[in-house]
């Protein structure tokens, strides 16, 4: 019987090292070696070095002189990720919705693109739509002193799919990046 206890014991402390030591160092070992930048949250660093956000993470960016990501159901809280769970007939999702298309100041007959008025999933979808974006470039274009074309060319420029365009990708933004490239390129005056 003592045999077996301390047997048991054995197997509970190399089972407990395997688990909670051997196998995550292992994977960190891993992330380390093969994903350097996604092992710390794909943070994007400014100029200085200082980190302004991550890559797979939306923010919320709400002055004029910026592209405007997805609505958030979460307000952009990484830590509450999910869903609004509201009707896409709820009176919510319309105020919604007629509340950011009179944000956009769009010109007659030009519609929104869905993405700019429904939120994503998970609320923290740091991507927009390529139109979504270049429906945004005269309001950038004015506020930035800068034409509008110039705008587009950059907005183009950082478009990036991650399906192939024959197997229905669409080109997509990265609201932080192109707002970066922005003040990069044509700084508020």
């Amino acid at each position: 019987m003592t045999r077996d206890f301390l047997t048991a014991v054995r197997v509970v402390i190399a089972t407990v090292l395997i688990c909670c030591l051997v196998y995550p160092l292992g994977i960190l070992i891993i992330a380390i070696v093969f994903a350097p930048h996604g092992r710390l949250g794909s943070l994007v660093l400014d100029r200085n070095g200082e980190p302004v956000g991550s890559r797979l993470v939306a923010q919320a960016f709400q002055r004029p002189e910026y592209v405007w990501p997805r609505p958030s159901a979460v307000a952009y809280d990484a830590a509450a990720s999910g869903g609004s769970n509201l009707s896409p007939l709820s009176l919510l999702v319309t105020e919604r919705a007629e509340e950011i298309l009179g944000r956009l100041s769009l010109p007659i007959g030009c519609d929104a693109p869905a993405d700019l008025v429904a939120a994503s999933g998970s609320g923290l979808d740091p991507h927009i739509s390529l139109a979504g974006a270049l429906v945004q470039a005269p309001r950038l274009a004015n506020r930035r002193r800068s034409s509008e074309n110039e705008i587009r060319q950059l907005i183009e420029r950082l478009a990036e799919t991650s399906v192939p365009s024959a197997l229905g990708g669409e080109p997509l933004i990265n609201v932080l990046l192109l707002n970066l490239a922005l003040d990069e390129a044509f700084p508020v005056p």
